[in-house]
């Protein structure tokens, strides 16, 4: 297995990043997952214009998008196989011991780790913790994702994949890695950026593709959709069979079905929807 790091590709046994790494004392970072067919990722340009927008709402400089596309080859070339995940990391460099960065500069690392296909179906469960939709770190993808680490073994010990989040005025907002989609009086919702949702690619490749609208829902509109999806980078459209206690029967149903169709002929005839 062969990782970039800062320039080059490494073997997995020797890639190394300093322990004073900021992005390892603090959190002080941003990255990107991007999924890899046979090889060929998928909306690159669209991770990374967002990698390149987390990083300013970080105060990080923006990473170099040329070098970023150069270390996503060289990876994928290294490491050939069917479905990966390809994860971008970028983060403050090496720093003192505190919250103050550095000047040494910035740190790119990119590695690849094998993927398997999501099933058509999941579990979802509501967690007690909120979303602050006001937040410094609102709608970035950061490295601090300690929150999502708990909620999402709280999904897991009831028997589900994913853990939805409120925000601070019991607004829906988000999976701990996805984004929620909604069927009510057989129209498709989402809930917009400024409930303190991460802006996914796949939610808004979905929410073009399929015309979905884009407003505020009350967390427990899980209680009564007709119909419940998530969309990730990993998960595409995945429909959801069971909301806490609450089993949505013959899942996916129609809407779901048809954008998981929509999304996977469009993403097949595109591998770099651009819009």
């Amino acid at each position: 297995m062969k990782i970039w790091v800062n320039g080059g590709l490494r073997d997995v046994a020797t890639a190394q990043v300093s322990v004073f790494d900021h992005g390892l004392t603090v959190g002080d970072g941003v990255f990107e997952t991007v999924k890899a067919v046979d090889g060929r990722p998928f909306a690159l340009t669209r991770h990374l214009d967002r990698l390149a927008s987390s990083a300013r709402g970080l105060g990080l400089p923006e990473p170099d998008r040329e070098q970023v596309r150069r270390a996503c080859a060289a990876v994928l070339e290294a490491n050939p196989m069917p479905l990966g995940r390809l994860r971008i990391t970028y983060t403050g460099g090496f720093s003192p011991l505190g919250s103050e960065r550095g000047a040494e500069g910035t740190t790119l690392v990119v590695a690849l780790g094998q993927a398997s296909r999501r099933p058509d179906t999941t579990a979802v469960v509501t967690v007690p913790w909120t979303r602050n939709e006001r937040g410094a770190l609102s709608g970035l993808k950061t490295t601090s994702y300690g929150e999502n680490v708990v909620a999402l073994a709280r999904a897991h010990e009831n028997g589900a994949s994913e853990a939805i989040f409120g925000n601070t005025v019991g607004q829906l907002c988000e999976g701990t890695g996805s984004n929620v989609f909604v069927v009510l009086d057989g129209e498709l919702y989402t809930p917009p950026l400024s409930s303190g949702c991460l802006a996914g690619i796949t939610r808004a490749l979905t929410a073009e593709w399929t015309g979905a609208k884009e407003t505020d829902l009350p967390l427990d509109v899980l209680e009564r959709a007709e119909e419940v999806f998530l969309t990730s980078t990993l998960r595409d459209v995945q429909a959801v069979h069971r909301a806490d206690g609450r089993e949505l029967a013959g899942a996916p149903g129609p809407v779901t079905a048809e954008a998981m169709r929509i999304f996977a002929e469009r993403a097949a005839a595109d591998p770099d929807p651009v819009g």
